[in-house]
């Protein structure tokens, strides 16, 4: 959407204001991963990660080692222990689905709140660029968004942005 709009702009814009006007240019993700708390970020989330899968895991264990014991037994069973049993089963795997889909989502909310800060720092960082450089605006080069920009309209900012975030 945000991508649509800047094109959007830039068509309307006349060729002669365009010529006068400095962009910037750069890698966000490159950017974002050269900070010194990003590998910190990333170590905390698969230390996080990591005991969601362990808990994952071991509920995945116990439900596969009740559902053999009920099928060694289940011709012994009472009709009543029967569905009993089988009944235990069905919420046991409910649960685990639900805790599963639980943590999937706290795992996702937990990025984003360890990422803001970066984000934020990369912002205020782009935005004292942009000032400073008396750019009209920075691109993102990331997913291919600008696969051809003229140098001599545009400068590559990148090493300016990672210096700045160090």
């Amino acid at each position: 959407m945000m991508r649509r709009y800047c094109v959007m702009l830039l068509l309307a814009l006349p060729m002669a204001v365009m010529a006068q006007m400095k962009f910037g240019f750069f890698s966000y993700d490159e950017a974002l991963q050269s900070m010194p708390e990003y590998a910190l970020v990333q170590a905390n989330l698969k230390d996080l990660r990591s005991k969601y899968d362990a808990e994952t895991r071991r509920a995945e264990e116990e439900f596969n080692r009740k559902y053999e014991e009920f099928l060694d037994g289940q011709s012994d069973f009472a009709p009543t222990i029967l569905q009993k049993r089988q009944t235990e089963l069905q919420e046991l795997l409910k649960s685990n689905v639900a805790f599963k889909a639980e943590s999937m989502k706290l795992l996702k909310q937990a990025e984003e709140e360890a990422f803001a800060p970066l984000h934020e720092k990369l912002r205020k960082v782009l935005s004292t660029i942009g000032s400073e450089h008396g750019y009209a605006f920075i691109l993102n080069t990331d997913g291919n968004a600008c696969p051809y920009i003229d140098p001599e309209m545009g400068e590559d900012v990148s090493a300016t942005v990672k210096e700045a975030l160090r």
